[in-house]
């Protein structure tokens, strides 16, 4: 049960007949009509328990685009529903309308629509529907909770999709070049054709050219169906806000963009989240679209605050491939001691694989070392001075190790990243 505004100032009016007869019996009789009149009021709603609700589920959408949600609301009470009916989503669903007003004629359906515009990725509810049902009078309603559980998945924006026609480009050109002449491991018969001057010698195909009147070679293309391991790190360090986001949103950015660029080169793209247990695998092995697939599993990742357990990490690799590969690892350059954990799993992975470090860097250190014109500023930048040289020291150490490193800015770690791809594939190192 509630009470409105309205009855609240019928009450207020009923204190004039109180000034003007002040006794006990006006005080009753006051009071009597007033609860008289809220009674008749509050029998004469519709029962909201005896209403049926259908939920039509709004099923996905990236972040920061909009949907709809639609409820269903059938009077099978024998009076006039007017209501006001709240969709109960949770504040990052953004919903715009949540509460709308509802007038539904006995044996009759009406439908609300409540606009979602997400502000955060993941799976977002909807538990319950809260219904108001007004009295005829507009001073009393009866109110009631229903459960009707609903459920948005909201998935990764894939900003980054941006570069992907530049960075195809950049393997078409690499695939269809007029003579690739690198022999041996990671490489793959692709024609014959007319020697011409500055061609290798050692390319020539005899037996073709005994056939023909002319020197014909033989042309090779970069060996396809290679495996690119991605591994993203969601540990607690991948919860940092960098530029109002986190770090994992950017691995995320990243490991798209180089997943759907891998597979477009013809490799075979395996995806990885881990921190001490498997958060999500996809491998484009397995039918349907790697894009949709890599979409879905990422959507309901969320940073663990925990520590990552690198000592598993090689072996989660090995459940993957087994033979040579390119291993990305998708971490965080500042987090812990990289003796402890990074450095030795990198030498591990060195042995065999291909790897490859990608880490977001935080703009505000390079702005911090800049700024020296307080003593507290000097301080600040003493201590950016320091994170960056730390940062710089790791990275100088993997290295050595034969790993290659991508330290960039959140807008710019998703294109070096599939730079870096590109070129490791042009050199024939995968």
């Amino acid at each position: 049960m509630y009470i409105t505004g309205r009855f609240v100032v019928l009450a207020l009016a009923g204190l004039v007949p109180l000034v003007l007869l002040p006794a006990w019996s006006t005080v009753l009789l006051v009071v009597a009509g007033l609860l008289l009149v809220l009674m008749v009021d509050l029998v004469a709603a519709a029962s909201p328990a005896k209403l049926a609700l259908e939920r039509k589920q709004p099923g996905n959408v990236t972040l920061e685009s909009s949907v709809d949600s639609e409820l269903s609301v059938t009077n099978g009470t024998g009076r006039k529903l007017r209501a006001q009916v709240r969709d109960g989503w949770q504040p990052s669903a953004g919903a715009v309308n949540p509460a709308q007003s509802l007038v539904v004629p006995s044996g009759e359906r009406r439908r609300m629509t409540v606009t979602l515009v997400p502000r955060r990725r993941g799976d977002l509810t909807s538990p319950h529907v809260t219904i108001r049902s007004l009295g005829p009078l507009g001073l009393a309603g009866r109110q009631r909770t229903r459960v009707l559980p609903g459920q948005l998945r909201v998935l990764p924006p894939f900003h980054s999709k941006r570069h992907l026609p530049s960075k195809l480009r950049k393997l078409r050109e690499l695939d269809g070049r007029a003579a690739v002449q690198i022999r041996g491991a990671g490489t793959e018969f692709d024609s014959l054709r007319d020697y011409v001057r500055g061609d290798d010698v050692r390319s020539i195909d005899w037996r073709a050219t005994a056939r023909r009147t002319s020197v014909v070679v033989r042309t090779w293309r970069p060996e396809r169906d290679r495996r690119v391991v991605i591994v993203l790190d969601t540990s607690r360090t991948a919860a940092a806000r960098i530029e109002d986001e986190p770090r994992l949103d950017t691995g995320i950015e990243a490991a798209l963009l180089l997943a759907v660029l891998a597979e477009r080169g013809g490799d075979r793209v395996d995806f990885l989240a881990y921190d001490r247990r498997l958060r999500a695998r996809v491998d484009s092995a397995s039918k349907g679209n790697l894009l949709g697939q890599l979409v879905q599993a990422m959507a309901p990742l969320e940073a663990e605050l925990i520590e990552l357990d690198w000592q598993q990490i090689p072996g989660q690799v090995r459940t993957v491939s087994a033979h040579r590969s390119l291993v990305v690892l998708l971490t965080a350059l500042d987090g812990g001691a990289p003796e402890e954990g990074l450095l030795p799993t990198v030498a591990q992975l060195s042995r065999l694989h291909v790897v490859v470090v990608a880490s977001v860097r935080d703009p505000l250190l390079k702005e911090m070392k800049e700024q020296r014109t307080t003593a507290s500023q000097v301080f600040r930048a003493a201590a950016a001075e320091r994170a960056l040289l730390e940062r710089a020291a790791v990275m100088a150490q993997l290295r050595q190790l034969g790993a290659e490193v991508v330290d960039a800015e959140p807008l710019d770690l998703p294109p070096l990243l599939a730079d870096t791809y590109i070129r490791l594939k042009a050199a024939g190192r995968l």
